[in-house]
């Protein structure tokens, strides 16, 4: 490996595109949460009719099914705001934009797909092998 290759580091001029990326899709993100959040919110408040009928318990079931979907999408966004957030302080620190496998840069096209990403593609091959 080439030690001028290793060292290489975006501009910040790039690293301030990367930035506005991820401040967007942190802000789209955390949109995202809060409207789960206020979604599960009123089903909560909407669930005190205590009925046995047959129908509603039909509905319970479809009911309880939708939350916990809703639940996994939210999960599934608070760790992406998480990794999006990593990747924020990798751009005050330095490290943004270097595969952690390779010490390379990674392409400013795939981060751009990916702006949270630590690997760069061979080296996500690599770890799917």
């Amino acid at each position: 490996m080439n030690t001028n290759e290793e060292r290489q580091r975006y501009s910040r001029e790039d690293l301030a595109e990367f930035e506005a990326i991820i401040q967007e899709k942190l802000t789209n993100a955390r949109k995202e949460v809060a409207f789960i959040k206020e979604t599960l919110s009123r089903r909560n408040d909407s669930g005190t009719d205590n009925t046995a009928s047959p129908t509603k318990v039909l509905e319970d079931g479809a009911d309880t099914a939708e939350k916990e979907s809703l639940n996994q999408l939210a999960s599934r966004q608070m760790k992406f705001i998480q990794q999006l957030e990593n990747a924020l302080i990798r751009i005050k620190n330095g490290t943004y934009g270097v595969c952690i496998v390779t010490g390379k840069l990674i392409p400013k096209e795939r981060l751009r797909a990916v702006p949270h990403t630590q690997h760069s593609i061979e080296a996500k091959l690599q770890r799917n092998d």
